[in-house]
């Protein structure tokens, strides 16, 4: 089942819902047969039990046959989800040291949504009761808290402790396998940066003459520092006007300390800010999930607020 974007509900259903925190990383089933075994598949029915040896153990902390969904994640110190921190773990099914010499470093935590194939007829409510008897709470996997008739609240809280936003339950809806449903909704915690465009990469096939994303930087100690790429949310008629005012910029020095990797790409002078959404950054200081907004032809680098 999977959560469909969306709003909070107004505030006279606000009672109607749970809000979990929403958590950035592998979502995963876990097959549990009783015997105290674990099988992991990912949501492509990949089996991806040998990349997460951490999680073995939750079979013998189960009484009975059970079947779990949940979410992968690795958490930071302040025991914040970090997808960056999760990335070296996946696709590590065919190399079984590595994974447990990182399972070591960066253990990987099994967030735990449902219990038990024969309760997806039950009310989120009882499906959830039933997860937190079950379940005994381990080293690397818990059942998430959850709170309902207060999902300002708890966006709010998500924003402050810089989550990526939360997901709102139905507390009377059914769980729906393969279906992505309105009975959840994900909220997210949307940030905003106003970036220095330094340079672009054409786009493909008919639209190669036109930028297929902009090198955004920030300014940091009196130099460029990149923040990654962007190539979705304009207008044609923003690409357009994009593309003329990148024309006339052109350069031939990268203006980014230390210069990004990527290949093909066409630099201009740093002139040019970009208003970009995103939900987090990445250790490194890239941008997740960025997303065009405007260009903000009323700033001037250095401007940036």
């Amino acid at each position: 089942m999977l959560a469909s974007p969306g709003f909070l509900p107004p505030a006279r259903s606000d009672h109607l819902w749970a809000a979990e925190t929403k958590y950035d990383g592998q979502r995963v089933i876990a097959y549990l047969p009783g015997d105290g075994s674990v099988l992991l598949r990912s949501r492509s029915g990949a089996d991806i039990t040998a990349a997460y040896p951490e999680l073995h153990s939750l079979g013998r902390s189960v009484e009975g046959p059970a079947i779990v969904d949940g979410e992968v994640v690795a958490l930071d110190e302040e025991g914040r989800p970090d997808f960056a921190r999760l990335q070296p773990r996946m696709g590590l099914v065919g190399s079984p040291v590595r994974a447990a010499r990182l399972a070591a470093q960066e253990p990987a935590h099994l967030v735990l949504f449902l219990d038990g194939q024969l309760l997806t007829g039950q009310a989120y409510s009882t499906r959830r009761h039933h997860l937190t008897q079950v379940v005994a709470p381990g080293p690397h996997w818990s059942v998430p808290a959850s709170v309902a008739g207060h999902s300002r609240r708890a966006l709010e809280l998500a924003r402050t402790r810089q989550l990526e936003g939360i997901v709102l339950k139905r507390l009377d809806s059914i769980y729906e396998p393969g279906t992505r449903s309105r009975a959840w909704i994900k909220i997210r915690n949307l940030r905003t940066v106003d970036a220095v465009i330094g340079g672009w990469v054409p786009g493909q096939g008919r639209l190669s003459a036109l930028p297929g994303a902009v090198l955004l930087g920030e300014p940091h100690d009196g130099v460029l520092r990149y923040l990654g790429s962007v190539g979705t949310g304009w207008n044609e008629h923003e690409h357009t006007q994009l593309n003329d005012l990148l024309t006339i910029a052109a350069d031939d020095v990268c203006p980014f300390s230390p210069p990004p990797p990527v290949r093909g790409a066409r630099w201009v002078l740093p002139r040019l800010v970009a208003e970009i959404r995103y939900t987090t950054r990445t250790r490194a200081g890239l941008l997740r999930q960025p997303v065009w907004h405007r260009l903000r032809l009323d700033l001037a680098p250095g401007d940036e607020s």
